[in-house]
């Protein structure tokens, strides 16, 4: 599956009725199919269903002015099904008050966006387990930072044995110490750069079942940890819900990345500027996170810890 063949069937996907189409199957490609989990086994009904889904999922991590170009010509939108895409083109131009040649630039650049992230991104139901939320705090107001990670687990299928992570900030793993609160045993996976472990419950977990686990991280000293937390998902985390307590320095320079697509021809991405309280402190709430995007915070220079660094 490449970017270029993806692009290339998801512009056939548009053509007529988009995801609408009679016999939708003729119309997904392979590299599609594999980007939206469609097997030889599914049947029409069950070959659309992944499809409409994934391709939702995606779109709504576009831009707010890519969003409804990309629902639109898709056929996303249940009021909106004109069984040419010129119509819809045409339909939405009205809409928007924009000319058609807008729109079509529009799409094409949807269409592209879309293709990038299915390559670096899985499908929200992959996996034997999700998360339903992350909180990590960090506490650099004292000697020895520490860092505390709550994980609220959900089992996408019967018998989950174990499950693996890693911490949500840098630090090599000489300089952090790291102790489970509750949750089950844990295992040091040796990640050097970025503390990985694997977390195996008392049980095994059956579909659909919820399960806890907290690890705190305590660092040898004040330089240990760089100034970020940047975290980029294995898998998909419905909320991830960040606290950083600096020492009462409300000055300080932060900015925060919210579902940030890192590529390596880019320049490094600027964030969004995030205000320090009175109290030295910021809290951050990101939601409906994907994996292989960034979400977080950085306090520090782009040299001290890139963001494509930690992609």
């Amino acid at each position: 599956m490449t970017t270029t063949s993806l692009v290339r069937e998801l512009k056939t996907l548009r053509k007529g009725r988009g995801v609408h189409a009679g016999r939708i199957v003729d119309k997904i490609g392979p590299a599609l199919a594999a980007a939206c989990g469609i097997t030889g086994a599914d049947g029409s009904v069950t070959a659309k269903q992944k499809l409409v889904a994934r391709l939702t999922e995606l779109v709504e991590q576009l831009p707010e002015d890519l969003h409804l170009a990309a629902r639109v010509a898709f056929g996303l939108i249940s009021d909106v099904r004109h069984p040419l895409y010129q119509e819809r083109v045409g339909w939405l131009a009205a809409t928007i008050d924009r000319d058609a040649r807008t729109v079509r630039r529009r799409v094409d650049e949807a269409v592209e966006q879309l293709a990038e992230l299915a390559v670096t991104t899985t499908r929200r139901d992959a996996g034997g387990w999700h998360t339903a939320e992350l909180a990590v705090a960090v506490m650099l107001d004292q000697e020895q930072p520490e860092v505390l990670e709550r994980y609220q687990v959900v089992a996408n299928q019967d018998g989950v044995a174990s499950l693996d992570f890693a911490a949500a900030f840098p630090v090599h793993r000489r300089d952090v110490e790291a102790h489970l609160l509750y949750g089950g045993t844990l295992r040091d996976r040796g990640n050097l750069e970025r503390p990985g472990f694997t977390l195996v419950p008392a049980e095994p977990l059956a579909r659909g079942e919820i399960h806890d686990f907290a690890i705190r991280y305590r660092l040898s000293h004040r330089d240990a940890m760089r100034p970020c937390v940047l975290h980029v998902p294995e898998r998909p985390c419905d909320v991830f819900d960040l606290r950083v307590r600096f020492e009462h320095d409300r000055k300080r320079f932060v900015r925060a990345f919210d579902g940030v697509l890192v590529q390596r021809s880019e320049a490094e991405p600027t964030g969004m500027q995030q205000s320090v309280d009175r109290a030295g402190e910021i809290h951050l709430r990101f939601r409906r996170l994907l994996p292989g995007l960034l979400y977080g915070a950085r306090w520090g220079g782009a040299a001290v810890c890139s963001t494509r660094r930690a992609s």
